[in-house]
């Protein structure tokens, strides 16, 4: 591996969005990286922001609309676009999603866990609240000793590495064109292909659920009010 490949999709919350690209662009690695946001149908206001944030930061910006008239969410276009970009340079993919905020050493870190053992498939980095507590999509996960944890729980795509020979393994052209997320999904596929997944607890990031998703977060402050509003006016299927 010469370099890695770094990506992160986006759909409007540039807030949460500017911290995630400036500290990603501030990480100290010893390994080059290639760093591209996927913007899916943001606001044409935030898209602007993302194009100044692009120049300025020197990273690549692609806008999704320029490619698919699919409405968001596109992940699993993201998803092949960045498999194929890994597999033609031979690097691993990293996923940085949009609420989360690494630290400087994140990326190397997540880097030197590919040799845990011969056959690595997904390593992720432990969520926490900005307090340090751990918090979903690992909430599972709070017990587990300090170190780097195989496990057969969900891997989540909020901060991941994938190796170079999960994505070889595993054609994302096949993956369900009908759902809307695929970290379960590969999850899965990465453990049945033979793969080890690990979570790395000594790893933590910052992670800021649903900010692109608001009305998510009523899943825990009033349950009631969040299922109706998923299956009467149909928000799964959004990002507002």
């Amino acid at each position: 591996m010469n370099k890695l490949h770094i990506i992160t999709p986006v759909k409007d919350s540039v807030e949460t969005t500017e911290q995630t690209i400036d500290a990603i662009m501030a990480s100290i690695t010893a390994i080059p990286f290639e760093y591209t946001v996927y913007n899916d149908f943001s606001a044409d206001e935030n898209t602007q922001k993302l194009e100044i944030l692009s120049k300025k930061h020197n990273f690549n910006l692609i806008n999704l609309k320029d490619i698919t008239s699919h409405p968001s969410p596109n992940y699993l276009l993201v998803l092949q676009m960045a498999q194929a970009k890994a597999l033609t340079d031979n690097t691993h993919l990293v996923i940085i999603e949009s609420d989360v905020i690494i630290n400087e050493n994140t990326i190397q870190q997540l880097y030197d866990c590919v040799n845990v053992s011969d056959n690595t498939g997904m390593i992720s980095a432990i969520t926490t609240d900005k307090s340090g507590n751990v918090n979903f999509p690992n909430l599972y996960a709070r017990k587990y000793k300090k170190g780097i944890i195989s496990t057969r729980k969900r891997i989540s795509f909020c901060c991941v590495l994938l190796t170079n020979k999960l994505l070889s393994a595993i054609n994302f052209n096949t993956l369900n064109p009908t759902k809307d997320w695929y970290d379960v999904i590969v999850s899965h596929k990465s453990l049945k292909s033979g793969f080890k997944n690990y979570l790395n607890t000594l790893c933590p990031v910052v992670h800021l659920p649903h900010s692109s998703r608001p009305w998510k977060l009523l899943k825990y402050s009033n349950p009631f009010k969040y299922y109706w509003l998923k299956y009467t006016k149909r928000l799964k299927k959004t990002t507002l």
